[in-house]
């Protein structure tokens, strides 16, 4: 016996990759639904060896099903979430919506996954930002060790984190790039992607940061702890899949680089690839397809007395999204709700 489960935004890259995880990892399934908006209605997608045709969102009934995994944008999940939720289908949203929500749970199981609990005041749990999913699944071992009081996060985040027009808007300007007379203006992006980077991730707060920096303190807050001070500057790389992070860590006490590599070896969910020699690290091309988050570079900081430098990388498609929702279901599956 299994759980009924919709799918919600299947046609996207995020939904997609929900289908395949779901599939990949045998989560125990009676019934599966692929939604769509209406223009998509009856477009074939894949669920391991089965193909599914997609249904109209608008005229789906959630009543009678488990659980709702959505990858769809916030404007749409505002209307439809609460749909699901009242009909008794936990809804697991990928979107910003519900995030800061304090009735809404903001879950990493690696990291909290006992916050799943709170689920059932509005039936809704929310997965984090890409690049906060995999910086918290970091620290989380090394804060339970040492207890951190800063952390200062560059990322180099992956165009896939945009959707399919900006991983498109890529590849159409590094052709561009070599065929006179056929460059590709910026649209998705303000300025050009190809061979370049853009520190600019979401829109500009008062405070000169942008919000995809504000995401990261305010989720890491959340699901770790409160008394965390971060700072974070986002940076879109042309790189279609995988974000990057270089994170400089400051603790209360004294932890040696050997320990922490120690403990993050044998923490769930990441794999340590570190050695110092060319090639010996973790680079985003390489993290595609993978569950894992990927820590290399760990080295003592000497400009602090309680100082660590780790780079981090992950897929996030994956881990920074559908694979972390898959992974909430799992651990509400095995906590809170019974089989059908």
């Amino acid at each position: 016996m299994g759980y009924k489960i919709v799918v919600v935004g299947a046609t996207g890259n995020v939904g997609h990759e929900m289908l395949n995880i779901l599939a990949e990892r045998e989560f125990p399934v009676d019934e599966i639904a692929a939604l769509a908006s209406r223009r998509s209605q009856g477009t074939e997608v894949s669920f391991g060896d089965r193909t599914l045709k997609c249904q109209d969102l608008e005229q789906f009934d959630f009543t009678g099903w488990d659980i709702a995994l959505f990858a769809i944008g916030g404007e749409a999940t505002k209307t439809y979430a609460p749909r699901a939720a009242k009909a008794g289908c936990v809804v697991i949203d990928n979107s910003s919506l519900y995030r800061y929500d304090p009735d809404v749970p903001l879950v990493v199981p690696e990291v909290n996954a006992a916050a799943v609990d709170g689920y059932t005041k509005k039936n809704i749990i929310a997965n984090p930002n890409c690049s906060t999913a995999q910086m918290v699944v970091a620290l989380k071992p090394l804060h339970d060790r040492a207890r951190i009081k800063r952390v200062v996060v560059s990322t180099y985040q992956s165009v896939s984190g945009s959707g399919k027009e900006a991983m498109d808007e890529l590849w159409n300007q590094t052709k561009g790039m070599f065929v006179p007379g056929q460059e590709v203006a910026p649209s998705v992006y303000p300025k050009q992607i190809a061979f370049n980077v853009i520190p600019h991730i979401d829109v500009f707060l008062d405070d000169g940061s942008t919000k995809e920096e504000w995401k990261m303190v305010a989720e890491t807050k959340k699901i770790m702890d409160p008394s965390i001070k971060l700072t974070a500057t986002c940076v879109r790389v042309p790189v279609f899949v995988g974000h990057s992070e270089s994170i400089n860590i400051e603790f209360e006490d004294f932890l040696d680089e050997d320990e922490a590599r120690d403990i993050l070896r044998e923490a769930p969910g990441i794999l340590v690839v570190d050695k110092r020699e060319a090639g010996g690290y973790i680079t985003p091309v390489e993290c595609v397809g993978e569950y894992a988050t990927y820590i290399s570079r760990i080295r003592q900081d000497s400009t602090i007395d309680n100082g660590l430098n780790i780079w981090c990388v992950s897929d996030n498609l994956r881990k920074g999204a559908a694979l972390n929702a898959v992974q909430i279901a799992e651990v509400l599956g095995q906590r809170c709700l019974k089989k059908g």
